[in-house]
Formats: C-alpha cells, sequence, structure tokens
C-alpha cells in the first residue's frame, strides 16, 4: 500500500489530485482536505488507475461541461475527435473543489442529429445506450459508443445532446455541434443492409487496432428508428454474420481460419479474423436470421462475391 501511495502523491505533484483511500485510517490528506471522508469518490489505487486510463485517451472540450458548478464533466474519445463510423466515448466527472473523481453519475438520452442542410431534414444514428462503468479498476469512468452514419460536409453537420445527474444534480448538454471526419481513403467501417422494411446497420469495432495474423472482430447491429431522430438502439433481432475477407488488389486471396460474427449477450456481434498481410481488406458480409435464412449479402458483385463489406486497411 505505501508503494501505491508513493505513486500516488508523486502523481499528485504533476498535477493530479486524487480520491479517498478506504484503507488507509488516517487518510489522505492533500491541500488541507481529508480525502477519506470523502465517500463520493474512489480509492487511491482506483484514482491512480483512472489517471493512468486518461493518459491514453483525448479529452473532447465541445462534449464536455460542467453541473451546478460543483462537478466538471469532461469527455474523451481515442483521438479527441470523431469519425465516421464506430466510435467510443468515455467520459469523467470530477469536483471542482478538490479535483477528485466522482464514482456516482449517470449520463443518459446521448443523441446526435445530423442536419441535412440541403434536404431540410434530420437524422440520428446507431447509439450503445446508457454508459456504463469501463471496468471495476476505474469505477469512475463511463463508457458508451456512437456509429455515425456521415462525416460533417456542406451536406450536414452533428449536434450532441445527453443528460447527466451527478449525486443529485443534474445537467444537460444541448445541441453542440461537433465535427465529425471522414475516415482514410481503404477505411470503411459501417454499412447498411435492409429486411423487409427495416433498416439495419452493421458497425465495425475499432478495427483500427487490428495486427497481421488473427483478430478478434466486434460489431454492433443496429436498427434505425421512427421517427430516424431517435437513436438507432442496438437491434433485438439475432443474426449472424459470415466474412469473407479477400484483398482486391492482389488477386482476391482469402484467409483461412476465419470465424463467424455471432450474437453475444451484451447485444455485440463477436467472432475471428485471420488477415495474413498488410494492405487492403475487403470483409465480404453474409447476414443471416436466426432460421439461417440469408437476410443481406446473398446478392453478387460481378466478381462474385458479397456487394455488402467493409473496408480495412492495415
Amino acid at each position: 500500500m505505501k508503494k501505491v501511495l508513493m505513486l500516488f502523491l508523486a502523481a499528485v505533484t504533476l498535477g493530479f489530485t486524487s480520491c479517498n483511500s478506504n484503507d488507509d485510517e488516517n487518510g489522505i490528506v492533500i491541500d488541507g482536505i481529508d480525502l477519506s471522508k470523502d465517500v463520493d469518490c474512489c480509492s487511491a489505487e482506483e484514482a491512480l488507475q483512472v489517471y493512468k486510463f486518461l493518459q491514453t485517451v483525448h479529452y473532447i472540450p465541445e462534449l464536455s461541461t460542467s453541473v451546478d458548478g460543483l462537478y466538471d464533466v469532461k469527455a474523451f474519445s481515442k483521438t479527441g475527435t470523431l469519425h465516421r463510423g464506430y466510435n467510443d466515448l468515455y467520459f469523467v466527472v470530477t469536483k471542482k473543489k478538490t479535483g477528485n473523481y466522482v464514482k456516482f453519475f449517470d449520463i443518459k438520452n446521448v443523441t446526435p442529429l445530423m442536419n441535412m442542410v440541403k434536404m431540410n431534414m434530420w437524422h440520428s444514428t446507431p447509439v450503445g445506450g446508457a454508459l456504463e462503468v469501463l471496468d471495476t479498476k476505474r469505477p469512475a469512468v463511463k463508457h458508451g459508443w456512437v456509429s455515425l452514419l456521415m462525416n460533417t460536409s456542406e451536406a450536414g453537420y452533428w449536434q450532441f445532446s445527453y443528460d447527466i445527474e451527478v449525486l443529485g444534480s443534474k445537467g444537460r448538454v444541448e445541441d453542440q455541434v461537433v465535427n465529425v471526419e471522414a475516415l482514410l481513403e481503404g477505411q470503411d467501417w459501417l454499412k447498411s443492409f435492409k429486411v423487409g422494411n427495416d433498416t439495419y446497420y452493421l458497425s465495425l469495432v475499432n478495427p483500427n487496432d487490428w495486427k497481421t495474423g488473427t483478430n478478434a472482430i466486434q460489431a454492433y447491429i443496429s436498427k434505425k428508428s421512427s421517427p430516424a431522430t431517435t437513436p438507432y438502439a442496438v437491434a433485438a433481432e439475432t443474426f449472424t454474420v459470415e466474412i469473407d475477407p479477400r484483398m482486391p488488389d492482389m488477386g482476391n486471396h482469402t484467409s483461412p481460419g476465419n470465424v463467424a460474427l455471432a450474437k453475444q449477450p451484451n447485444g455485440s456481434y463477436q467472432g475471428s479474423i485471420n488477415l495474413t498481410m498488410t494492405g487492403l481488406w475487403r470483409i465480404h458480409l453474409t447476414v443471416k436470421d436466426a432460421q439461417g435464412n440469408v437476410v443481406a449479402g446473398g446478392d453478387s458483385q460481378k466478381d462474385g462475391f458479397s456487394s455488402l463489406y467493409w473496408d480495412v486497411t492495415l
């Protein structure tokens, strides 16, 4: 414990203010504040883990706010920006008076809306729902995701809103304009398909983390809402997504050992994909319903492969 506290206090010296340690009988006193009595906050070890995590992500000022002059709400993503397709979002709340991380807060009703200027209409996009605790080691970090259908352009722009409650104090971010970047050429992680009159969206999760060899592949299937201004929730239906990765620049050769994406208890779809070399991979998709019927991707392009696909460039 002494070693943890020494690391912790060193971090404070660099400008990091910690939370309390529940297992130090005398408590930790920083700037005259007895943090052991700050029961709203996390332990010294938890605070240190949150601090370390925040060094791996970047601040999004447009989605950050304050509540009742008591709390600072800070939003983060991997790059500090948002892009077309899947984006992880992280939120942390600190007390203005002490800088302590607060464990007990809720962020709900995350609503991205795109104003299609030329069409004079609004629509939302796939959203992961209410934010959840990132993990037990970092209880002061809440995690969620959005998958943005389009990038910002002359055709339209995005606004974000959400509600937050911190220890009984309530706040809201309302219609905050956020820039959404286009993905680089050779990257296309979001596709749609229709079943009857319903539209679904396939969001590939973080393929920029992949390396050559076998990788875990994860995706979400979301269903378009009616009205379209309501965030598109994860689809209740169960599908299977078969994958056929090919390299179009290398004679469309494939790779062995790929496993179809199957629905998990948390609503995500998971499988595995084997990418044998760097370059552009076109991941052709065949979607089947719970009875095994092909509902999307059964048609073929002139090259014989599914016309429903993601592009990933390693």
